[in-house]
């Protein structure tokens, strides 16, 4: 006869293990258990506030000002950054590396001997890739293309994203104004010296300074100094943009910024 063996399910209470409550002289404090969502990611995280300090020539604070949020408050893909960055790179790369063929090397106009009658190989020209000295074939060629097409929107929207990642990260220095009487390297680095201790900035690490409109002044001032580069609004590129750690601008070019890529 068979026997047939019942299986009883074990059922498993769960017990939700909570950490040791803080105890104090008058007793067990109250505990209260709240879900904390994950922190944003950077480059995920939600500019809340748009003001930005401006300060003068000699580093004291001149004021406040509110950046367009289009501009300045930009969502950033690193992703886009990365493909507008690499286009930038690879359209900028020249085809250096070049092999002569056959038909380019100097001389072997000539047959080095006839053709019959001499008991070599035949022959045709000293320049033929089977010799030394010779051309070369499927060698480097300078008609080599190494462009990549981006879209032109896709550039604009990676731009806005180094600005609006500059900000961000506090790496955005705003100016009342650039103006210099001489265009004295001693002078600017003055100016830079106070600014930075003005607005507690390392700026000798790099910076560069954006310029509404050709200032002769500031950029045979700046140009002796190193880490300090300069550039007009319409210059503006990803790739120099995130070569730099900091940017100076003054109101005029974030006026001027504004209406070049604002929308």
């Amino acid at each position: 006869m068979a026997v047939v063996k019942s299986k009883a399910k074990k059922t498993v209470k769960e017990e939700k293990i909570l950490p040791n409550p803080p105890f104090t002289k008058e007793g067990v404090k109250d505990v209260k258990i709240t879900s904390s969502s994950p922190s944003p990611s950077k480059g995920e995280g939600k500019i809340l506030s748009l003001e930005a300090k401006v300060y003068s020539q000699d580093g004291e604070e001149a004021g406040k000002i509110v950046l367009p949020k289009e501009i300045f408050g930009v969502k950033i893909n690193s992703d886009l950054i990365a493909q507008s960055l690499r286009a930038q790179a690879v359209n900028s790369r020249d085809s250096i590396a070049h092999a002569k063929d056959r038909s380019e090397v100097r001389g072997g106009g000539k047959k080095p001997w006839k053709q019959k009658g001499t008991g070599r190989a035949r022959h045709a020209s000293i320049r033929s890739p089977l010799w030394a000295g010779g051309g070369v074939t499927f060698g480097p060629r300078k008609e080599r293309n190494f462009s990549v097409k981006i879209n032109r929107k896709m550039k604009r929207q990676a731009l806005l994203m180094a600005l609006s990642g500059k900000f961000r990260d506090g790496e955005l220095v705003i100016l009342e104004n650039l103006e210099l009487a001489q265009p004295k390297t001693k002078e600017m680095a003055a100016i830079i010296s106070k600014v930075a201790a003005g607005a507690a900035k390392e700026l000798n690490k790099g910076t560069m300074i954006i310029l509404s409109k050709k200032d002769e002044r500031v950029i045979r001032a700046a140009k002796n100094l190193p880490k300090i580069s300069t550039m007009g609004v319409a210059s503006l590129n990803i790739m120099d943009l995130l070569s730099t750690k900091y940017l100076v601008m003054p109101k005029d070019a974030v006026e001027k910024i504004s209406q070049i890529y604002k929308k």
